[in-house]
């Protein structure tokens, strides 16, 4: 901690005596006849902070401007004010202006030393609460993205580069491929980071249990509504708010939601007045809002709101030189919470993790791993360990099932349109990007080759 002492005042006989009472009991004292001169020694100092005595009544600048500019541009100087009798009122507004203390000329040297020791014992509690709140921050912000292939690292560095505005993202990509992790990664690229991140899987709850978890109620809004609660709106105030699988939404909670998407307010439950709130909105499906809002299920007013800047995840099986990396971070981190030692994983059970289809994406890959580490017996992760034989051998049936070898250029191209409609689960849209081509190229292909889900 800082031990700099800065005096300003115009009594040039105050000025001597506070340099050598101040510097006496070991602080390194600095002394100024003119606010302005304080001001340009503060803007080269790289250590700005310490404690700065400065006198209210100073005739090139008042003290007050002195404080709004010191409280503004150097917020780890502490200020205390110096007063004469007759401008009590003014050390008063001083305080209120965000001054420490002040000390009414003349003033003992012993009510000096305990103002100074106090103003820099609460700079040092200030520093110690920020350093435990950037140390909390860094515990509580998700771990670090794992990736190698390019595909990834394009949706990762658009996240990063998306992160400096305010706008509201959507995060489009099947199940387990990590869009709360990169959701986390938006917000805590931020400025919002000093604020919270908070999460609502939109499908988790009935439609009853959401509003009250989004919007909050009051005390006798509904059944058992003991007492009043905040919803993740309030609490994120400030921050950021991922709701995942936002398709799930009802068409009554797509109206309320939109108006805090437009006019930043909303009221809680059993409540009549709204609230405001400055919340930064990331939104997730595995569903096709086009499709939604085509149909009528979704709005399209909603969806235009959280659709600013869209951001593709692809899937696990897609992205295939991410297995290996993915799979030693999930090793080592099982390895650690089972207070366990691996060497690392076979070259079989690698070579089974690349062939695999991943239909669950990197959750079911993380969850392949941890279930390994508690079933190996030795240091090396093997085939044996992981659960994977069924599933090669149904990927393998399906993949024998879709047919004979193709023979021909338009006979290839069937197959690959049945196989990716197929793996889509015949979401048109998801398919179309897929395979590098337009919804109504699609359709015509489909209508074409005469297929159907049940034949593809």
């Amino acid at each position: 901690m800082t031990r700099k002492v800065y005096i300003c005042d115009d009594e040039e006989g105050m000025l001597r005596y506070l340099r050598k009472t101040v510097a006496d009991w070991g602080f390194d004292v600095h002394t100024f006849t003119a606010a302005t001169n304080m001001l340009a020694t503060l803007e080269k100092e790289e250590d700005q902070g310490g404690v700065l005595l400065l006198d209210i009544r100073m005739p090139e600048m008042d003290g007050l401007e002195v404080l709004g500019r010191v409280r503004e541009k150097y917020p780890d100087l502490g200020v205390v004010m110096m007063t004469g009798y007759g401008t009590i009122d003014s050390a008063v507004e001083a305080i209120k202006l965000g001054a420490f203390d002040y000390l009414t000329k003349p003033f003992p040297e012993e009510r000096l030393e305990t103002v100074l020791a106090r103003c820099f014992e609460r700079l040092q509690l200030l520093a110690e609460n920020r350093a435990l709140k950037k140390d909390l921050q860094r515990r509580l912000a998700p771990g670090e993205i794992i990736y190698r292939s390019r595909r990834f690292g394009e949706v990762h560095d658009m996240a990063l580069r998306v992160a400096e505005s305010d706008v509201s993202v959507l995060l489009l990509g099947e199940s387990g491929t990590g869009k709360e992790l990169v959701a986390a990664a938006v917000h805590y690229a931020s400025p919002r980071a000093e604020r919270r991140f908070l999460a609502l899987n939109c499908a988790a709850l009935t439609e009853t249990l959401l509003e009250s978890q989004l919007f909050g109620h009051l005390r006798g809004a509904f059944t058992g509504a003991a007492q009043n609660q905040k919803g993740l709106l309030e609490e994120a105030d400030g921050g950021t708010l991922f709701l995942d699988e936002v398709g799930e939404l009802s068409p009554g909670l797509q109206a309320k939601l939109l108006r805090v998407l437009q006019q930043g307010e909303f009221i809680p439950v059993g409540a009549t007045r709204a609230k405001r709130v400055d919340v930064r909105f990331v939104a997730a499906t595995n569903k096709d809002l086009e499709d939604m809002v085509a149909a009528g299920t979704f709005r399209e007013d909603l969806y235009y709101r959280l659709n600013v800047l869209t951001l593709q995840l692809p899937p696990l099986r897609e992205r295939p030189e991410d297995v290996e990396i993915l799979a030693h971070h999930f090793l080592e981190r099982a390895a650690l919470r089972l207070g366990r030692s691996f060497e690392g994983i076979a070259p079989d059970a690698l070579e089974a993790l690349r062939n695999y289809s991943w239909p669950g994406n990197v959750r079911e890959l993380q969850n392949v791993i941890e279930r390994g580490t508690i079933l190996a017996r030795g240091t090396v992760l093997t085939s044996e360990d992981l659960p994977l034989q069924l599933s090669r051998h149904r990927a393998t049936e399906t993949f024998e099932s879709a047919g004979p070898e193709p023979v021909t250029l338009r006979d290839a191209e069937r197959l690959q349109v049945a196989k990716i409609l197929h793996r889509t689960n015949w979401n048109k849209s998801r398919a179309a990007r897929m395979l590098d081509i337009t919804r109504r190229t699609l359709d015509r292909k489909i209508q074409d080759y005469d297929l159907e889900p049940e034949k593809s």
